[in-house]
């Protein structure tokens, strides 16, 4: 049976349970929840990203409550010590989230279809890699998850950067799990790096190309001269759960496409 009242304080798993016809199990979403559309109509908003309505989210009486990452940590603490059941992952690279998908799924008695979605998941991930390939050596890649200060991609973006075509020139940075590890302390490291293309997701907020555009120096990148900035939405790509895997990745992949029309064009 399972757990039968859940509660989301991300998206991703709340997307993950829908995808897995399980979307009756679920009580109570995360406010920033985009995906899919039918929850936030269907389901009540319970939590931002750092906090939640600790009474709203008792009154559910949920059985289990699922979170991600150490920084709900201290709403994941209140709610255990109220007495609820709480489960917090940690994936950060895109095998850590089909392990997290697969678990879930398990809890849920969804082991079957969770397999064939993940299996199908992964195929498709191995032919864009194969097309990938076929263009030549990678692009040169920026991810900028913060503008300021600049926070670089966290790992399984960088992963899917890989996949799609790009080189992640803070590759090395991705491996730290915190935001606040990730910084891109000098611009002048990045002007060096001289990425191709630069894709922006500012957690949240509106990517401005044209601000990016506009720092010190960087007019000497070469994304920036061939204007080959784009913006990621973040429910597509910094969920670490089925939207990154999916509709992210493909972003980045028809976005490299277009950079290396120009860039094959015009060596």
């Amino acid at each position: 049976m399972g757990p039968q009242r859940i509660i989301c304080l991300t998206e991703e798993s709340t997307e993950w349970l829908y995808l897995l016809g399980q979307a009756d199990r679920i009580v109570g979403i995360s406010g920033y929840t985009v995906r899919p559309k039918e929850a936030r109509l269907e389901k009540p908003r319970v939590s931002s990203f750092l906090d939640g309505k600790q009474d709203k989210i008792l009154a559910l009486k949920p059985d289990l409550v699922i979170g991600f990452s150490d920084m709900q940590a201290a709403l994941a603490d209140r709610l255990i010590r109220a007495g609820l059941n709480v489960w917090i992952t940690n994936q950060r690279s895109i095998e850590e989230i089909f392990q997290t998908m697969a678990m879930l799924a398990s809890l849920v008695g969804a082991q079957e279809p969770a397999k064939k979605w993940i299996d199908q998941c992964r195929e498709q991930h191995a032919r864009i890699g194969e097309q990938a390939k076929s263009w030549g050596p990678p692009l040169l890649g920026y991810f900028e998850e913060w503008d300021e200060p600049m926070i670089s991609a966290i790992r399984w973006v960088s992963e899917l950067m890989a996949i799609a075509g790009a080189r992640d020139v803070f590759e090395h940075l991705s491996h730290q799990s915190l935001g606040k590890d990730r910084i891109v302390t000098q611009s002048q490291a990045l002007i060096e790096a001289n990425p191709q293309i630069i894709f922006g997701s500012w957690c949240g907020k509106k990517f401005r190309p044209e601000r990016v555009k506009a720092r010190q120096g960087w007019e000497q990148i070469d994304a920036v001269r061939n204007d080959l900035l784009f913006e990621i939405k973040s429910s597509e790509i910094l969920q670490p759960g089925p939207a990154a895997l999916t509709d992210g990745l493909k972003r980045m992949h028809q976005h490299i496409a277009e950079a290396r029309t120009l860039y094959d064009t015009h060596p």
